[in-house]
């Protein structure tokens, strides 16, 4: 129609492409907390519907991504798309292992080749389940522990979004093309990606891990990653508090874990941009206790270093700081309140006549007869 009549029906810059969004899941792949909940919800349904979840998220636009991570009891495990490492990340055998079943056959074959599943949908499936059975084959009797490595997954999982958001920059191009030492334009872009990041939880926080894991919390706030937390089991104190300082979104489901799939469709779905326009679950009240840097205790008060902002629950041996060995001035802590007693005002007189100071009226109280 422009050609016909020479003029512009259509104005091709107001339509811009969707903004891809990744996002980058962490399973709580304790053995110990999975076994508590295998009578309301065993792992194997859990997987299922973080399936279903990953699955819509793609369905929202065709630029979307996923990763997940799962975080173990000693080390943290890449189950979608898998490790180019995987002898430093899951052992030897962990990633290169068929899985075979009675016959010789592969145990899971691959899904992409049935017409009744989206090739991508198919692949991810493949690759969790098989990167996830491989994980729980390995699991020995010594890896039975009741803490989870949170925060490794947590850095891994900044990294590789960092890494996916210089892929979806612009290419820097110089001022002079003819000078190639010009320096590149420094103009403020909008975002090109939007990452967040959801971890199903199972266990409770571990006071070990309170300074990696708030390291990893402050670096996503930093980065504006929301990190978003649903609990099935317990209450991580660590990870409510992540929530709260990345403005992520923190829901409980441990009263009803069988409504996994309802809580991620309704609650986790919408992406950072999506939010902007909806009404996200808040939290009644955030626990924001933190554990001390001497004996990784949860405490309520505490000693605080003013030159590095250490946590002690107890003063340190000499009064030092065990970080950076300041010397802790503590004044008088500890030294019980003088009590002193109230002076008696006394009564102005007027004409020679004690009267009350507050009206200064010459008269007393008239008493009732």
């Amino acid at each position: 129609m422009n050609h016909i009549d020479a003029s512009e029906h259509y104005d091709e810059s107001a339509f811009t492409g969707q903004t891809p969004s990744l996002l980058t899941i962490i399973i709580d792949t304790n053995p110990r907390a999975w076994a508590a909940l295998n009578d309301t919800l065993p792992i194997s349904k859990a997987i299922a519907n973080i399936l279903v979840f990953v699955n819509a998220h793609l369905a929202f636009g065709n630029d979307n991504q996923v990763a997940v991570l799962a975080a173990h009891t000693n080390r943290a495990v890449w189950l979608y798309p898998k490790s180019p490492n995987p002898d430093s990340v899951a052992g030897p055998d962990s990633q290169d292992v068929e899985m075979t079943g009675v016959d010789g056959r592969p145990s899971h074959p691959e899904l992409g080749t049935s017409a009744n599943k989206y090739p991508q949908f198919a692949q991810i499936e493949t690759s969790i389940l098989t990167s996830l059975r491989s994980l729980i084959d390995n699991t020995t009797t010594f890896d039975l522990k009741p803490t989870t490595l949170i925060s490794g997954a947590l850095t891994i999982a900044l990294s590789y979004i960092h890494k996916t958001s210089l892929a979806f920059e612009p290419s820097k191009t110089s001022k002079d093309p003819a000078n190639p030492t010009t320096a590149p334009s420094a103009t403020l872009a909008a975002p090109t990606l939007h990452a967040r990041i959801l971890v199903l939880s199972v266990s409770d926080s571990e006071p070990a891990q309170y300074i990696p894991t708030m390291n990893a919390v402050f670096a996503a706030s930093h980065a504006r990653i929301h990190l978003d937390t649903i609990s099935l089991h317990g209450m991580p104190t660590f990870l409510q508090q992540a929530a709260f300082i990345t403005g992520g979104t923190f829901l409980s489901a441990a009263s009803n874990p069988r409504g996994l799939l309802s809580f991620l469709m309704f609650g986790f779905l919408a992406d950072a941009e999506a939010r902007r326009s909806l009404i996200t679950p808040t939290q009644d009240s955030v626990d924001f206790r933190a554990a001390c840097f001497c004996h990784r205790n949860v405490v309520d008060t505490g000693f605080v270093c003013s030159i590095c902002l250490s946590i002690f629950c107890e003063v340190p041996e000499n009064a030092e700081c065990l970080t950076c060995g300041t010397k802790l001035a503590l004044g008088s802590y500890g030294a019980k309140p003088a009590v002193i007693p109230r002076k008696k005002k006394k009564k102005k007189r007027i004409n020679g006549i004690n009267g009350r100071e507050e009206t200064g009226s010459a008269t007393g109280t008239p008493v009732p007869a």
